[in-house]
């Protein structure tokens, strides 16, 4: 693959962090290396720090916030083909992989083409009423009120259960060490490939986690019972009362820039405290361990 080195650089901001260090770190970059720097506009973002740029403009979308910012980001160069790099204003997350201190090199490394691409899927989510709606981490179906949400899944039109409870998440791989690990659904590793559905807080009956083909269709029926329901993407409640959806995944929907010495996925979710080993080995290595002089 050949890589050129970035001319324009589109910036996507957290809307309340502290981002001074980062954004001093990228103009001193940019300007030492003759690159143009431009903020991104995001619908619902507040912050301004300079001159706009569209993101077809741009050859690197650079992302400092959080996680949240990154996945803002990837949406936006999504249609564009444009890689986002994730800085950390904060704790490093699993789409965020360089700290500010680490700006400057990790900007070089990008430049140098010493990184990877690594393409993300995302699920395309199409109501009965033809609204489309792309997610990169999950997609909820989620009581809004008292009482039950009955969902009825299917896929490639065999019925697999139907659900009564506070409603599901549907996940990519990416996104199955979110919402979905937090629900009690299964972690994709790095190579696997599906959509994950995870209901929630299910009563009565038996409904696992289902993990469904990445090529197979997902239709999922909703009842919403007395208190209503709402639909999430991300996280961004959909303005939408479609009683049914279906779901697909879409390959290679978003690209993110990997560098050479980054963390791996199960290593973040260790030292973030998200995965951790189970007590009886944790005193046994106390007991094993040598003792210090």
């Amino acid at each position: 693959m050949t890589v050129m080195a970035p001319t324009q650089l589109g910036l996507v901001l957290h809307p309340r962090r502290d981002v001074d260090g980062a954004l001093q770190a990228i103009r001193e970059w940019a300007s030492k290396h003759g690159v143009a720097v431009g903020q991104v506009l995001i619908p619902g973002q507040p912050r301004r720090i300079g001159d706009p740029v569209d993101v077809a403009a741009c050859d690197l979308l650079v992302a400092v916030g959080g996680d949240g910012t990154t996945l803002a980001a990837l949406h936006a160069g999504a249609d564009a083909s444009r890689p986002v790099l994730g800085v950390a204003a904060g704790s490093i997350g699993i789409l965020t992989s360089v700290r500010v201190d680490d700006l400057s090199t990790a900007l070089e490394q990008v430049a140098e083409g010493d990184w990877t691409p690594r393409a993300l899927a995302g699920l395309h989510i199409r109501t009965e009423t033809g609204e489309v709606q792309m997610a990169i981490n999950d997609f909820a179906v989620i009581r809004d009120g008292t009482g039950q949400v009955i969902t009825a899944i299917r896929v490639d039109d065999e019925l697999y259960v139907r659900t009564a409870g506070d409603g599901l998440v549907v996940a990519t791989p990416l996104g199955s060490s979110a919402y979905t690990m937090a629900a009690g659904g299964p972690i994709l590793a790095p190579g696997a490939q599906g959509i994950v559905v995870t209901p929630l807080a299910h009563h009565g009956g038996v409904a696992p986690p289902l993990v469904v083909g990445s090529d197979s269709r997902l239709v999922l029926s909703v009842e919403p019972g007395y208190g209503g329901s709402r639909f999430e993407a991300d996280g961004q409640v959909l303005a939408t009362e479609a009683a049914q959806v279906t779901v697909t995944l879409r390959h290679d929907y978003a690209t993110l820039v990997t560098l050479a010495d980054q963390e791996p996925m199960l290593t973040g979710l260790r030292r973030r405290g998200l995965v951790v080993d189970g007590p009886r080995i944790l005193v046994r290595d106390k007991r094993t361990a040598p003792s210090g002089h």
